[in-house]
């Protein structure tokens, strides 16, 4: 039997070999895209994960999971659609702003803590957004959040205004 099965194997590399074509297989992602660079106008059919101490641009790009940033990195995210959560920790950058008129948009939280700054500008979040223990500033302004806008322990107090919150405006952002 083993002879049979080398002799059917060596035609395909012969082929593989004459018409210059490799016998590699697709490449396989855990269920998550790296993203260390920038992505324009296209769907992450997984979750996508901004590695410890890189810097992601995604610009109108849709992700069908969630985004997740890592100690260090920066995630900066304009007209973006995502369809589950924004979660970052210890992270240096967090920016979801629109892009040409076009709001970002998430399906679930954005839920950013232990980190430094960011933007969360023209933004409809179907869930809530949450800000904790974040050592730098933070803009929240002109956002749709049919949860709740919940601001707690922050070294410098988030600014912003005109945000339209369907649940309640606690802690720091009480008044945006």
């Amino acid at each position: 039997m083993k002879q049979k099965i080398a002799v059917l194997a060596l035609p395909l590399l012969a082929a593989a070999t004459v018409t210059g074509a490799a016998l590699v297989a697709p490449p396989a992602y855990a269920d998550e895209l790296r993203c260390a660079g920038s992505l324009g106008a296209t769907t992450v059919d997984d979750d996508l994960v901004v590695p410890s101490g890189t810097t992601c641009r995604l610009n109108g790009t849709r992700v069908e999971g969630n985004i997740e940033v890592k100690s260090g990195a920066t995630l900066i995210a304009s007209g973006v659609r995502v369809d589950g959560n924004i979660q970052g920790e210890n992270f240096t950058r967090v920016v979801v702003t629109p892009r040409k008129g076009d709001r970002s948009r998430v399906d679930g939280n954005i839920q950013l803590e232990d980190g430094g700054k960011g933007r969360i500008v023209r933004t409809v979040v179907d869930g809530d957004i949450q800000l904790e223990d974040n050592a730098g500033r933070f803009v929240v302004r002109r956002n749709v959040v049919d949860g709740n806008l919940q601001c707690e322990d922050n070294s410098v107090r988030p600014v912003g205004n005109r945000n339209r919150v369907a649940g309640d405006k606690e802690g720091q952002c009480r008044r945006m």
